[in-house]
């Protein structure tokens, strides 16, 4: 199984991103889903989360600019970024809670994407 994570760029303070990670494989089911975030010289944190069943928490430092969102149907989750500051710059990680079959088997991991980098600056 896989995510990949796409949709960063370079944009001015004050502008929006959509970011979007897929997952794909032998896909069972896909459960919890979040959004991480890793700035140069800072430890990873998290950004926000969100259950199969739609709910949401958020960081502090997100809440009412970011917004969570995922497609069941297609393994995906979202993050629709607005309002952006220079401090958001980082590169971004998605995860997701997965179980797939590998072989005969059914495996249950949480699975990382491979970052999308988001640069704030005018």
């Amino acid at each position: 199984v896989q995510l990949q994570a796409y949709g960063g760029g370079l944009v001015q303070p004050g502008g929006s991103l959509r970011l979007s990670c897929a997952a794909s494989g032998s896909i069972v089911t896909v459960n919890g889903m979040g959004w991480y975030r890793q700035a140069p010289g800072k430890q990873r944190e998290l950004v926000a989360t969100i259950t199969r069943s739609g709910s949401t928490d958020y960081a502090a430092s997100v809440k009412g600019r970011f917004t969570i969102s995922r497609d069941n149907a297609k393994s995906t989750v979202y993050l629709q970024i607005n309002s952006l500051k220079p401090e958001d710059t980082a590169v971004y990680y998605c995860n997701a809670d997965v179980k797939y079959y590998s072989g005969s088997a059914i495996v249950a991991r949480l699975q990382w994407g491979q970052g999308t980098q988001v640069t704030v600056s005018s």
